[in-house]
């Protein structure tokens, strides 16, 4: 670890910032898999993301993928591709304000049905369900999504394929 890095429970931060992993599951019908959350003592306060969570112990960004992806939808059948986007976003969870730095993977799977078995205490307080979205549908959404450009982001990618390197995404401070 270097010397910005420190540990803190089981969550690696670097410079300040929760290092995290995300993945963009698309399944063989280019449909994305999006999990619903909500604050834990407030189901009404919700909102649709991406698979993945923060780096545990010496994991790289893609074992943390992976592992984070099992853990939340019981998907293990994936091929995970190149990294598409990096954002920096900060916003309020649980009564604390979490900083990251999150990373999205590409990864493809015709495994679709989800079973949350490895969820933490916090996220089975606060993950309600996952669906997959056609990009028509996740166009259409009212609900609250993050990244906030998704459906667009998912447009260029099925329309243009993955960027020839990672995208970084406008800063997000909710």
């Amino acid at each position: 670890m270097s010397a910005e890095t420190q540990r803190t429970g089981e969550q690696e931060y670097e410079g300040g910032l929760r290092k995290v992993a995300r993945v963009v599951l698309l399944d063989p019908e280019d449909r994305i898999l999006l999990l619903h959350g909500h604050e834990p003592d407030d189901p009404a306060d919700d909102w649709w993301f991406t698979p993945g969570g923060g780096l545990e112990g010496a994991e790289t960004r893609q074992e943390a993928a992976l592992r984070e992806l099992a853990e939340e939808t019981g998907i293990t059948e994936v091929e995970l591709g190149p990294v598409l986007w990096r954002r920096r976003c900060s916003f309020p969870f649980a009564g604390r304000r979490w900083d990251q730095d999150e990373w999205y993977f590409l990864a493809r799977t015709t495994q679709t049905a989800t079973a949350a078995t490895g969820l933490t205490e916090l996220e089975r307080r606060s993950v309600a369900g996952a669906r997959w979205w056609t990009c028509q549908e996740l166009t259409r959404a009212h609900e609250t999504v993050y990244p906030t450009r998704l459906a667009e982001l998912l447009r260029t990618l099925l329309d243009e394929g993955p960027p020839a390197g990672p995208v970084t995404l406008d800063a997000e401070i909710v």
